[in-house]
């Protein structure tokens, strides 16, 4: 009787167990399923954006290819197809070469918009700090110092890898503005501190003395020139300089 009752008691948890069962298996099923689309919609964006930035790359080169050949309206042209890509980096750099072009055509309210442009696209802060720095250079001598101020100040930050560049042209622009002490104070430190060009040295030093003669008059085109030079080794934590460009940090995605 005992094996009787223990087979009845066998048959309910059966029962109840397949019960139970029954009604866990749809949200079993669903949370794999959903495991399943994460992992599939995780691996087509990947290979999307992989493709993207490949694509982003070709017309980059090509974009490159035709400046170099003097065909400056296809160069421009290539450059305004990347500058559409999702591929942040590629955008950045293609923003940022077009902003080049203009500012060489004597357009700098177009060169700044394109460079602010950059700046916001840019995933890379090296990048992105230079757009600023760009965009603040072309502005020297026509913007309020208190935009000027707005602009640089944020990229003058310990960790900012352009903060010493940025300090210069602050440096400029106060002289420009009617601060003379406060930019010889800024070309001082410029002048001594570890990390600073040779370059940025010898312009410090040269701003000094038209400072010190009272003839600083011929600095704001000496500045705004500036914007058309390559861009400068960014300033690592510690004022140690780094390795290149923002080309030596990866290659853009």
């Amino acid at each position: 009787m005992v094996d009787v009752f223990e087979e009845v008691e066998d048959q309910i948890r059966s029962e109840r167990y397949r019960s139970l069962a029954m009604k866990a298996l749809p949200w079993a099923l669903g949370v794999g399923a959903a495991a399943l689309i994460a992992a599939l919609a995780f691996w087509g964006w990947d290979s999307y954006s992989k493709s993207q930035a490949d694509k982003a790359s070709e017309t980059y080169m090509a974009a490159l290819e035709a400046s170099s050949q003097g065909d400056t309206s296809g160069a421009y042209a290539k450059f305004g197809e990347v500058a559409k890509s999702p591929a942040k980096g590629y955008r950045a750099l293609a923003l940022m070469a077009q902003g080049g072009m203009r500012m060489e055509a004597d357009k700098p309210d177009e060169a700044v918009k394109l460079w602010d442009e950059a700046a916001k696209a840019a995933s890379d802060p090296v990048l992105g700090d230079l757009a600023r720095l760009k965009s603040a250079l072309a502005l020297l001598d026509t913007a309020p110092y208190k935009d000027l101020e707005g602009r640089l100040t944020p990229l003058m930050e310990e960790n900012r890898p352009y903060r010493l560049p940025a300090r210069e042209a602050l440096a400029f622009a106060k002289l420009m503005a009617g601060k003379p002490a406060e930019a010889k104070a800024d070309f001082t430190y410029l002048s001594q501190v570890l990390g600073a060009t040779d370059g940025m040295r010898r312009r410090s030093q040269a701003a000094i003395s038209l400072i010190d003669s009272g003839s600083a008059g011929a600095i704001p085109a000496a500045a705004r020139a500036a914007a058309l030079l390559p861009p400068p080794p960014p300033q690592m934590p510690g004022g140690l300089m780094g390795p290149g460009g923002p080309q030596a940090q990866g290659t853009p995605q």
